[in-house]
């Protein structure tokens, strides 16, 4: 599956940070079955490899790994299952690499010369973050405009409110989210409310391609 594809799921990637191993199944069930089958496991604690290796046992589920900063990350997220990858920035080592496994990659951009590194790399589909510190609507706008080729997850400061202003943008193929799933013990039942309500955010029906 291309990232393209993958990113056209559901309108909201969870972007999750976990530090217990066994709240990873539990976690990635009640998301899937509220809809969001698209996972972001971000390499932000020790056990986030085998969070990975968790969630990817749930059916439905597509699991990825975030905060992906090196090539040796990259190998590391592969080996342990992740289905596509994400960064925060874009270098030509992690790019080149990325591009070479063949895995999905998001890549994270903050303006126009990351854009164009990730477009001389072949890539068009990327990750704008940190969203709202970057600028929010008004600078990914500005980037869409001469980039009419280039596609976007913006991510960072989104939250369930704002989400569909951003996802009203044409540029726009969904929104990374932080939101969904809270600190400390598992709450299933919130957030498999948290994904339905992330699920029933609603696309613009006009054409997204290229």
């Amino acid at each position: 599956m291309k990232i393209d594809a993958i990113m056209r799921l559901a309108p909201v990637i969870p972007v999750l940070v976990i530090d217990d191993v066994a709240q990873a199944r539990p976690i990635a069930e009640a998301l899937v079955a509220g809809g969001l089958c698209v996972l972001e496991v971000t390499l932000r604690t020790p056990v986030a490899l085998e969070v990975i290796t968790e969630m990817a046992k749930v059916a439905g589920a597509i699991v990825g790994a975030g905060t992906v900063l090196n090539p040796g990350d990259l190998r590391a997220a592969i080996e342990a299952g992740a289905q596509f990858i994400v960064s925060p920035g874009l270098t030509a080592p992690l790019g080149e690499a990325a591009v070479a496994s063949g895995v999905p990659f998001l890549p994270g951009i903050a303006n126009a010369g990351d854009l164009m590194r990730g477009l001389d790399l072949g890539l068009d589909r990327f990750k704008f973050f940190p969203a709202m510190a970057a600028g929010g609507l008004p600078a990914l706008r500005a980037l869409a405009a001469p980039f009419g080729m280039a596609r976007f997850c913006p991510t960072g400061g989104i939250t369930q409110a704002s989400a569909p202003e951003w996802l009203a943008e044409p540029a726009v193929l969904c929104v990374g989210g932080s939101w969904l799933v809270g600190k400390g013990a598992v709450d299933v039942a919130a957030i498999g409310a948290a994904a339905r309500a992330a699920t029933a955010l609603h696309i613009q029906p006009e054409d997204r391609g290229p």
